[in-house]
C-alpha cells in the first residue's frame, strides 16, 4: 500500500501558500521620554567613565563616527553612573519595559480597531532584560486579553527577534486564519552600559544601541480585516544559520549585568553570508533581488548597512529608511526592524510590490521575510 507523502512547507505550491497569507493590521512604535542628541551621550558617558579614560575627545569622537544623531533612554541620563548590579538594571528595565508594552499594544488596537480579547496570540520578544512572569503575561494583567490566549515569549534572539518573531506569528496565523495575533517587542538597550569595562565592543554598543519599543498587529487570511488595502502580507520567511560564530554577537551574563559581546567581524561576516542565503531565498518564490521594491532592513551600524548595501548589490537610497532610523533612535536590537516595519507600511509602495525585512543577531544568524503589499 503506497500511502500519500506529506509535503513539508516549503515544498507547497506557493499559490497555496500566498492564499493563506497573513496581512499586517497595524503597528505601533514608543520611545522613553528622555532624548539626547549624540553629543549630550557623549558628554554625559565621559563623566560617569573611570578618571583618565578616553579624554582629550575621544570618547566625543568615537560617538560621532557611528551614524547616530539622536537617542532616548529608558532613565535620565545622569541616571546610569549609581545603577549597579543586575538586580537593579533588571528593575529599572522591567518597570519601564511595560510601560511601552502597554502602550504600543493598545496603540496598535486601536488603530486596527480591535479589542485586545479580539488577540489570540501574542509574542513577546527582548533580550535586554528578564521578566518572569513574561512581559506578554504581565500584559494580561493590564489589558482585557482572553484567558485563553496563547503567549509565546522569545528570549536570547537579540537583533533578530523582530524579524524571527514576525515569521513565527505569521506560521501561526496560517494554521489559524481566522484569527489575530500580534508581536510585541521591547528593548532598553542603555540599562546594559558596563561602566567598568573599557572594551571596544562596550564602547561601540554605548554609542550605537538607543530604546525603544514596537507592536505588530496581524490577522490571518480569512479574518474580516484582512481585505482591507493596501496592506503588507507575510509571504513566506527563511531563517540562516552560519555555523561557528558563536562568538561574533551576544552577552556575557556578569554580576554587574549583561557584558555585550561584539566583534569587529560582524561585517565581514554578514559580506560573506547573506548574499547567497538571500539569493536561495527569494529563488524559492520565482523571484531575485531585482524584484524587491522595499527593503526593511536592520541597521546593526553604519559598516554593517554598507556590507548589506554592497553584497547585495542595492540602489544607493534602498537603505536610505534603515540609515535614517539609526540617526534617529540608534540601533534597538529587535525593536529596530519592526520601527522599519511602520515606516514603509506608511508609505506604501503600489500594490503587488515584493519587500524583504531582513535582522540578523546572536549565532550569527539572519531571519528573512518575503513581503507584498
Amino acid at each position: 500500500m503506497n500511502l500519500p507523502i506529506e509535503r513539508r512547507p516549503s515544498e507547497r505550491p506557493r499559490a497555496m501558500r500566498a492564499r493563506l497569507a497573513p496581512s499586517v493590521a497595524s503597528t505601533a512604535i514608543a520611545f522613553p521620554r528622555h532624548r539626547y542628541t549624540q553629543a549630550e551621550l557623549a558628554d554625559a558617558a565621559q563623566r560617569v567613565l573611570p578618571e583618565g579614560m578616553l579624554r582629550d575627545g575621544a570618547l566625543q569622537r568615537f560617538f560621532a563616527r557611528v551614524g547616530v544623531e539622536q537617542r532616548c533612554l529608558a532613565l535620565p541620563a545622569e541616571r546610569y553612573g549609581s545603577l549597579h548590579g543586575l538586580k537593579e538594571r533588571n528593575d529599572a528595565w522591567l518597570e519601564v519595559a511595560m510601560e511601552l508594552a502597554e502602550e504600543v499594544v493598545q496603540r496598535a488596537l486601536d488603530e486596527a480597531g480591535l479589542q485586545a480579547s479580539d488577540v489570540s496570540m501574542l509574542a513577546t520578544t527582548t533580550v535586554t532584560g528578564i521578566a518572569v512572569p513574561s512581559i506578554d503575561a504581565r500584559l494580561m494583567n493590564r489589558l482585557p486579553f482572553d484567558p485563553s490566549l496563547k503567549r509565546l515569549p522569545l528570549f536570547g534572539l537579540g537583533c533578530l527577534g523582530g524579524a524571527a518573531g514576525l515569521a513565527r506569528v505569521a506560521e501561526y496565523l496560517r494554521a489559524y486564519p481566522e484569527e489575530a495575533a500580534m508581536l510585541v517587542s521591547v528593548e532598553l538597550c542603555s540599562l546594559t552600559f558596563q561602566l567598568d569595562d573599557i572594551s571596544v565592543a562596550n564602547l561601540v554598543s554605548t554609542g550605537l544601541f538607543g530604546d525603544g519599543a514596537a507592536a505588530v498587529l496581524l490577522v490571518g487570511a480569512h479574518h474580516p480585516l484582512a481585505d482591507r488595502a493596501p496592506r503588507p502580507t507575510v509571504l513566506a520567511s527563511r531563517s540562516a544559520f552560519f555555523p561557528d560564530t558563536e562568538r561574533v554577537m551576544g552577552w556575557d551574563v556578569v554580576d554587574a549585568g549583561f557584558k555585550v559581546v561584539l566583534s569587529p567581524d560582524v561585517p565581514k561576516v554578514v559580506a560573506a553570508h547573506v548574499r547567497p542565503a538571500m539569493d536561495g531565498f527569494l529563488a524559492e518564490y520565482g523571484l531575485s533581488r531585482r524584484d524587491v521594491e522595499r527593503w526593511v532592513m536592520h541597521p546593526g551600524g553604519p559598516k554593517v548597512i554598507d556590507a548589506l548595501e554592497q553584497s547585495l548589490e542595492l540602489a544607493p537610497d534602498a537603505l536610505e529608511p534603515t540609515r535614517r532610523s539609526l540617526a534617529e533612535v540608534g540601533n534597538l536590537s529587535s525593536a529596530s526592524v519592526l520601527c522599519l516595519l511602520d515606516e514603509h507600511r506608511r508609505a506604501a509602495p503600489a500594490p503587488g510590490a515584493h519587500g524583504v525585512l531582513m535582522a540578523m543577531g546572536p549565532a550569527f544568524c539572519a531571519e528573512m521575510v518575503l513581503l507584498r503589499w
